[in-house]
């Protein structure tokens, strides 16, 4: 396979030298993860204190790694990026919601978004988290089969309908919507969900996407049993492919628990199980549709190979390549220019009330070995040629 990574004039076309420069200094910064640590720490104080720090976060890191504020403000980056070939996923990133009240103004944020989507061909996909609609103590109650009181039952009961409301809407509209995945002590309740709306809206075409984290050791017997389910009953199924974002809360929280971690113990391990997946989707290509989302060149590649060995087109409608705004855009735009169908996640929302979503951001990118290092190489191989030139 012709390696396509390397070329940073291309992945960079769409910079200026001041923003390659300062994709530069905060790549820089957040290859040391004891600052990282301590400025995170330091930015959840200034905002709890009301201390003047939104400017200084919305010209740093939220310029780096989000789309805008709302969904009018990410237009502009979703234009910008269509020019390339590469399309655009809105991301509401607000986290850590509770109230029944926020968990309806997620769904109509949702509904808006939908609406986007149908408008606009650069935006093929619509994106939620589980706990946008509902409580996280509440699904991992459901996943233990515990006992709910009047409440809770009602709580799940508008759990289920945001669900359907959201994945109807998207049916309607004929717009895929990517759920994510999250913790795995909330994730048996989700998959359930998921799963009943995949029986319902992907009949005829994939619509509805359910995430696989596979640094989880479960998840490749999982998606068999997916599949086996879909033959037998005559669905579709839509997988997007992550590796993981909990590493730290999932190893933490075992540890705190005495129970053994659900994940993997070596990225190795991760990779061989990401990239197995990724295999079995395309040997079984009749009844999956696939998102890759994946920053690791070397599964990219992989997943390329398997669609030329299969004589797959680049540009096939079933298979998407996925990264995040501000993140291996070596990646990205390679890929799009290459042919191949390739979306950036953009997250968006209040820069106040995306600051948790940015902290998880900068802590994942510390936590990755070789993640950092490789924006800055790359970052830096590009102002050398600019130099040169």
């Amino acid at each position: 396979m012709k390696k396509i990574f390397d070329n940073t004039q291309i992945a960079f076309a769409l910079k200026s030298n001041s923003q390659l420069n300062a994709s530069y200094f905060l790549f820089k910064i957040m290859a040391l993860k004891p600052l990282v640590k301590i400025g995170t720490k330091i930015i959840s104080l200034a905002l709890q204190l009301n201390l003047p720090v939104e400017n200084l976060i919305r010209k740093s890191i939220f310029n780096q790694f989000c789309g805008g504020i709302n969904e009018e403000d990410c237009l502009k980056v979703v234009d910008i990026l269509d020019t390339k070939g590469v399309s655009s996923v809105l991301d509401y990133a607000v986290e850590g919601k509770a109230s029944e009240s926020e968990f309806d103004n997620a769904l109509q944020k949702m509904l808006k978004i939908i609406e986007f989507a149908k408008e606009r061909q650069a935006i093929p996909f619509a994106v939620f988290k589980p706990t946008s609609f509902g409580r996280i103590d509440l699904y991992e109650k459901i996943g233990n089969k515990e006992v709910l009181n009047y409440i809770e039952q009602e709580e799940w009961s508008s759990v289920e309908a945001r669900f359907d409301w959201i994945c109807n809407a998207a049916f309607q509209k004929s717009v895929p919507i990517l759920i994510d995945a999250e913790e795995s002590w909330m994730q048996t309740a989700a998959d359930k969900l998921i799963l009943e709306m995949m029986r319902k809206y992907n009949k005829e075409k994939v619509i509805v996407y359910s995430t696989l984290q596979m640094y989880r050791q479960d998840r490749m017997d999982y998606l068999k049993i997916l599949y086996q389910t879909a033959q037998a009953e005559g669905f579709f199924i839509g997988i997007k492919l992550v590796r993981g974002a909990y590493m730290e809360k999932e190893n933490d929280r075992a540890e705190e628990d005495n129970y053994p971690s659900p994940i993997f113990s070596s990225k190795p391990e991760t990779d061989q199980n990401y990239d197995a997946a990724l295999q079995y989707i395309i040997n079984n290509l009749d009844v999956f549709s696939l998102f890759a989302g994946t920053h690791n060149e070397a599964s990219a590649y992989y997943l390329m190979e398997l669609m030329q060995e299969k004589n797959i087109a680049t540009n096939d409608v079933r298979i998407w390549f996925g990264q995040l705004y501000g993140m291996s855009d070596t990646m990205s735009f390679n890929l799009a220019a290459n042919g191949y169908n390739v979306a950036k996640y953009l997250p968006f929302g209040p820069v106040k009330e995306v600051v948790p979503y940015l902290i998880r951001r900068a802590q994942e990118n510390t936590a990755v070995a070789g993640q950092t290092s490789r924006e800055l190489e790359m970052i830096i191989k590009e102002r050398q040629r600019r130099k040169r030139a």
